[in-house]
């Protein structure tokens, strides 16, 4: 009970997997949830692995009931989970294209916050990191429904920063510019990744935020754009 629980989701991704062991190395014990994910995927004593999707608010609890049952607490969220699509223009987005893109990155986060939350409150303490993008404070052609939903997500996080400020709870958004994933090297085989963000960078920094030294820093959207600048 006296180790640090962190609750990651979409941690069998192309930065979830970063996060989960910067996370173990530091010594947290750590539940990671994504659909597929098993409890090979990390060959830690201190990960359990929750195979759901994030796609309701029954789940989300699940989730955080499954947390508590094992663990007695959820000392950190870290927030992974999300989605981008881009192409078309504002006047040619369908709806099904702009409701996908607030499903996956706003509904998640909106779903395991309502989750965690009362767990957190009820302890008097917890950290709260989440994943946006750049692309909220800097959009551009063709992402206007992704950069909206980032954007709405950042906005939902800081509010959680003000409602929980004196109940021992932070909640901060870390804003990535392209990430160095295997994905987004496939997806822009022509693009100069040596100017996107290390993985490895992001985890050191959510573990940073998620320690007792970052317990003044909340309601903070922290830009980490890379050499790409």
């Amino acid at each position: 009970m006296n180790e640090k629980t962190a609750l990651v989701t979409g941690a069998d991704g192309g930065l979830g997997i970063h996060v989960t062991k910067a996370l173990l190395d530091a010594g947290f014990l750590v539940a990671g949830l994504a659909p597929k994910i098993k409890q090979s995927d990390f060959d830690n004593s201190r990960f359990t692995a929750l195979a759901v999707r994030l796609d309701s608010l029954e789940a989300a609890k699940r989730s955080a009931d499954a947390v508590i049952t094992k663990f007695g607490k959820i000392d950190v969220l870290a927030h992974l989970v999300g989605g981008f699509a881009g192409g078309p223009s504002v006047g040619e987005t369908d709806d099904t294209s702009f409701r996908r893109m607030f499903e996956m990155n706003v509904d998640s986060a909106f779903h395991i916050l309502r989750a965690v939350l009362p767990h957190m409150r009820k302890a008097g303490l917890g950290r709260i990191i989440a994943i946006g993008s750049r692309a909220a404070e800097a959009p551009g052609a063709g992402v206007g429904a992704y950069s909206a939903s980032k954007a709405a997500m950042v906005s939902l996080v800081r509010t959680v920063a003000v409602e929980n400020k004196d109940s021992g709870i932070t909640a901060n958004v870390i804003l990535p510019g392209t990430i160095d994933t295997a994905a987004n090297r496939t997806a822009m085989p022509k693009a100069d990744a040596s100017q996107w963000v290390q993985p490895s960078a992001i985890a050191s920094l959510i573990v940073w935020l998620a320690s007792d030294s970052a317990s003044d820093v909340t309601g903070a959207a922290i830009p980490v754009y890379g050499r790409g600048l």
